[in-house]
């Protein structure tokens, strides 16, 4: 995928917020913002097409599995494995499915024509997250929350429009000062005094940094659990 101008300098500031929720937050306000202004509605289809295909994906069984995967007691697969599936934390994450299931009704959990409980909020969610953070069709979400292309195409429409409502106003704004200053003391105790923001030093750990680098910080920082 080949960005603009523009939009390389939009990625370039999802990395540069520091690593807490709500940072997390305004950098995905910032992606769905701007996949909303781009994004044009077309005239949805009614009825069902000729020669059409039921396949039996069993969205009830999904939504368990996504349960037992993150959400259970224990999870099958836990904190750290959240984070970097999802690119947030799990608290944030359900903060986002409450906030977009109470402001749109298409979230929701409701019966069919045939009395049928659809998918939940969960499952549409689960997916609108994958496709961001991985940068996936929305088929090949079939597989992870049992829901077909044009359903979750829809549901990935739903979604950016209610974060961006639900969450816009506080967090699609210019930074204050207070935001300035808490970062810069973030910076200063990570020995990086004056900066802002650096995609190599405020999102990624230390594992990700050049050796040489990482030793020379933990050295001049006098940070007593290095071990060369």
């Amino acid at each position: 995928m080949v960005f603009t101008d523009d939009e390389d300098d939009f990625f370039e500031q999802w990395w540069e917020e520091e690593e807490s929720d709500d940072d997390d937050l305004v950098a995905l306000m910032l992606l769905l913002a701007e996949t909303k202004k781009r994004s044009h509605n077309k005239k949805r289809r009614r009825g069902s097409m000729p020669g059409r295909q039921v396949v039996p994906r069993d969205i009830h069984a999904g939504n368990s599995r996504i349960v037992a995967d993150y959400f259970a007691d224990p999870p099958i697969y836990n904190d750290r494995f959240f984070r970097r599936r999802f690119r947030m934390s799990k608290p944030l994450f359900l903060r986002i499915v409450q906030g977009v299931e109470a402001h749109d009704d298409y979230f929701r959990q409701r019966p069919n024509a045939v009395g049928l409980l659809g998918a939940t909020a969960l499952q549409k969610v689960v997916g609108a997250f994958r496709m961001l953070a991985y940068d996936v069709p929305a088929d090949s979400m079939d597989e992870v929350v049992r829901l077909a292309e044009s359903t979750m195409i829809e549901a990935f429409k739903h979604f950016v429009r209610a974060v961006v409502d639900v969450f816009g106003e506080q967090y699609l704004r210019p930074p204050t000062v207070e935001d300035t200053a808490r970062l810069l003391e973030i910076n200063n105790n990570r020995c990086w005094p004056g900066m802002l923001g650096c995609i190599d030093c405020m999102h990624w750990r230390w594992k990700n940094c050049p050796y040489c680098m990482d030793r020379y910080v933990h050295r001049t920082c006098g940070w007593s659990n290095y071990d060369p």
